[in-house]
């Protein structure tokens, strides 16, 4: 059976007087299902959040999101969409409750008193209610933000690198929350430069120059990827990585705790290099899986990015 499609937008086309920011974005996501948005700055991410939400209108494409035409719709669309920015947008001289009561009532919300309470005990904010929004720490704006989001209960979550400036802890607590409401049913797309974060999501699309370049899960997109890395201990290893990174066929060597790490897309070329690099010391050597991160650096360095299973541009369907 195929998948209920939330967002499933051909084409879309966004440009900034000579700029081309989106070019040619075809995005399909299914229901309840967490899709990483990763590239550099600059790439489009931002812009085709915007589109997506019928905040900004495409110059070229459509598309539908829960149905919706993203063209004629966007005021419908965004009643159902939450959207949290890349930086904190509420009052930070109301309070956490003040901020959440007023969001009640720009979305027309019945019982706004029960909704409020309701979703401040859902985000652990009850303890914090009373307390003006700029007094929060940054882990606890992000929390405040993402309730103000989910208040009116939307349909779709967009997430514009909500993670940015907070700490470990509190990363991991949000990413929580976050596959809690996806169990719910809800559907998530979030960018985001941490792979850590993009290993937790089930799919995740790559965008370059505003086009769509790699997608899949972070397995496939790893292992699709072609690269070929290895690992290396013993020896001096800031040594060993400062001179591979100067060899042809190396596209990235660095050190991990005791283990320095290589990868290139030319097998011969990188088993060359690591035999006659080794830090004036013998050091083991041995093949491992490329990992997601390893994946993004090549792809940034590599702007035309890289082909995987299935073609960058054709939507996944009944992808999980």
């Amino acid at each position: 059976m195929t998948a209920e499609l939330v967002i499933d937008v051909h084409d879309l086309h966004k440009s900034y007087r000579a700029r081309k920011v989106v070019d040619g974005l075809t995005l399909a996501v299914t229901a309840g299902q967490i899709c990483g948005f990763l590239g550099a700055n600059g790439s489009g991410k931002t812009t085709t959040i915007r589109m997506l939400c019928g905040l900004v209108k495409p110059d070229g494409g459509g598309g539908t999101c829960f149905g919706l035409d993203i063209l004629n719709d966007a005021s419908r669309i965004r009643l159902q969409v939450g959207y949290m920015t890349q930086r904190f947008s509420f009052y930070e001289d109301l309070t956490v409750g003040e901020n959440l009561d007023f969001v009640a009532a720009v979305y027309e919300l019945d019982n706004r008193h029960a909704a409020v309470k309701a979703i401040v005990d859902r985000m652990g904010l009850a303890d914090r209610v009373d307390r003006l929004a700029g007094e929060l720490s940054g882990g606890w704006k992000q929390r405040l933000a993402l309730a103000a989001c989910i208040l009116h209960k939307p349909k779709l979550l967009l997430l514009d690198e909500p993670t940015a400036s907070v700490d470990a802890k509190a990363r991991r607590e949000f990413w929580d929350i976050i596959h809690d409401m996806a169990s719910d049913g809800l559907t998530v797309l979030v960018s985001t430069h941490y792979m850590d974060e993009a290993e937790r999501c089930a799919r995740i699309v790559y965008l370059s120059d505003g086009k769509l370049v790699v997608q899949g899960t972070p397995d496939e997109v790893a292992k699709g990827s072609g690269l070929v890395t290895f690992a290396g201990t013993g020896g001096d290893l800031d040594v060993t990585a400062r001179k591979l990174r100067a060899v042809s066929g190396v596209e990235a060597a660095a050190v991990f705790g005791s283990v320095v790490q290589v990868a290139g897309m030319d097998r011969a070329a990188l088993e060359k290099a690591i035999a006659s690099h080794d830090g004036g010391h013998a050091m083991d050597w041995k093949e491992v899986p490329p990992q997601l991160e390893d994946v993004f650096i090549h792809l940034l360095n590599r702007p035309q990015g890289l082909p995987v299973g299935r073609p960058a541009n054709q939507p996944p369907g009944n992808a999980a």
